[in-house]
């Protein structure tokens, strides 16, 4: 990975490539720490001081959006909305026959696909604004902290919309500053700002469990965690690479006088097929009724048993619940983002055969049953990962969204891997010397 970062440096394109991704990097640490009108800036600063390490319900959201959330700033809502109009756009696309006739359309129906993406996310980032300033007002923001409820201490109308359009045109530019790393940067825009804000919450959770740790002053805990975050790198890297490979053969045509096909290929089927996605999934629905029950004043059984079982990430029937909900988010994300009758389709159409299975709905029929027994173990590994590192690190007194936690060990590898892949594929390009040597 080092090597490809310095030889990407050394090709004077991709320098330039580099160095804007950063200079948009800078710009978006930047806006992370701006906060936004009619907010006290130092009752904010005393919240967060006695609420580290214990983030509550927020404390995901915050994760994605660099610590942006709990500061209250103009990037507060970071790109979440973002990835969120995403998922719901990409789970309509199998429900709407509109949206499925577009995606087929290519690169023009993709562009329009985009397009509705980000009206979306402006829709969300007004209802997530609007979710945010109202929890702020209540002071629910921070359970526990005695200012609390003075963070907007000007309750006027106009000041609470003022909020929620600096959130929204705050998550606007985020959008657009993503999209300018994927047309003139090194691309993978969104998730490179993803990555970014996750890797922007290490230091300071690192030096809370030296803090916390009473072993050496805290720095047998401190090693400790380290070597354990590096170990669950490797192993995440190893699984991610992971594929099975189904073999594809070409029938030879012959069209006049020239021959076609006869080739060989195969179809990459990766062991983890739905990613972060079913994590993200199972977090967030675990996180609804948690929040239904905070905004709740009811003091019925329901509310009770929530706040009991549900709220803590350490107990046995939380553990349970996002463990299933991993499982289950992961087949149903891959059932609808991999169509085995459509890839049969192509490869009849093409005259592409798996040798041994029969053309048509075999060939279907075969994939269907090599993706279910493979998409098994790699949603056991996923719950594994989002569940083990979190147990683990609790001893260490680390909060539930620690950055060598599940999800932000899946996106930070998922996202590194990405990147480096498209950086030595811009190298190859550049350096191939074609057919005429």
């Amino acid at each position: 990975m080092l090597t490809a970062f310095a030889r990407a440096f050394r090709t004077p394109d991709l320098r330039k490539k580099l160095l804007f991704t950063l200079a948009i990097i800078v710009v978006y640490r930047v806006g992370t720490h701006i906060p936004i009108p009619g907010v006290d800036y130092t009752n904010v600063q005393k919240c967060v001081d006695e609420a580290s390490g214990n983030q509550g319900l927020f404390g995901l959201v915050n994760m994605f959006s660099g610590g942006a959330l709990l500061q209250i700033t103009i990037f507060a809502l970071g790109i979440m909305p973002y990835i969120t109009a995403s998922i719901i756009l990409q789970l309509l696309t199998v429900v709407i026959p509109r949206l499925e006739a577009l995606k087929k359309e290519g690169q023009a129906g993709t562009a329009k696909i985009t397009q509705y993406t980000r009206y979306l996310t402006v829709a969300l980032a007004i209802l997530q604004g609007t979710g945010l300033v109202a929890t702020a007002r209540s002071g629910a923001l921070f359970s526990g902290c005695t200012v609390a409820s003075s963070i907007v201490p000007d309750r006027a109308i106009f000041t609470t919309i003022t909020m929620v359009v600096c959130m929204t045109a705050g998550t606007a530019v985020v959008m657009w500053l993503g999209e300018l790393i994927t047309d003139r940067g090194i691309g993978n825009g969104m998730s490179i700002l993803m990555f970014i804000s996750i890797a922007a919450t290490f230091p300071s959770a690192l030096w809370a469990i030296k803090k916390q740790g009473d072993l050496a002053g805290g720095w047998i805990e401190f090693g400790t965690v380290i070597a354990v975050g590096l170990v669950m790198v490797g192993l995440v890297v190893f699984v991610e690479q992971a594929q099975r490979r189904i073999p594809v053969q070409y029938a030879k045509r012959m069209i006049g006088r020239r021959s076609y096909g006869g080739t060989s290929t195969y179809i990459p089927l990766k062991v983890n097929q739905a990613g972060v996605i079913p994590v993200i999934f199972a977090s967030s629905l675990l996180y609804i009724p948690a929040l239904i029950a905070q905004f709740s004043n009811s003091t019925s059984g329901w509310k009770t048993w929530i706040e009991a079982n549900l709220v803590k990430g350490d107990h046995p029937i939380y553990i349970t619940m996002y463990f299933l909900l991993i499982v289950f988010f992961a087949f149903f994300y891959v059932a609808i983002s991999f169509n085995p009758e459509e890839v049969a389709d192509n490869m009849k159409k093409y005259g592409g055969f798996i040798p041994g299975i029969r053309a048509g709905r075999p060939t279907a029929e075969y994939l269907s049953y090599v993706l279910n027994r493979i998409t098994w173990p790699g949603s056991l590994y996923l719950g594994l990962i989002a569940l083990v590192p979190t147990m683990a690190l609790v001893g260490f007194g680390a909060s539930q969204n620690f950055p060598f936690g599940g999800t932000s060990i899946l996106i930070i590898v998922g996202v590194g891997l990405e990147t480096v892949k498209q950086i030595e594929s811009q190298l190859q390009q550049r350096n191939y010397e074609g057919f005429l040597r």
